[in-house]
């Protein structure tokens, strides 16, 4: 079953995804700066935004490779072929 977040993601255009990326991953930063030096009411914090950059990416990785042509495709799964038989 997908979760909230995830459907949320699913409603935004790519730019909006990108500029997600981008100010989770800068709030992550200043997060895990006053993290080490003042310390955070609530430390799993830091874990819930890694997540949250992890499926923004995510997200935009699936987009990435849903605009892929044929023949991007068939390279793609040429390599990971060969990863699979290392």
């Amino acid at each position: 079953m997908a979760t909230e977040k995830y459907l949320k993601l699913q409603e935004f255009s790519t730019e909006d995804l990108a500029n997600e990326l981008a100010e989770t991953q800068s709030q992550y930063k200043k997060l895990k700066f006053d993290h080490a030096i003042k310390g955070l009411e609530n430390p799993l914090m830091l874990r819930e935004m890694r997540r949250d950059i992890a499926r923004l990416k995510t997200e935009s990785r699936r987009r990435e490779i849903s605009e892929m042509n044929a023949e991007q495709l068939s390279k793609r799964t040429k390599i990971r072929s060969r990863r699979k038989n290392k």
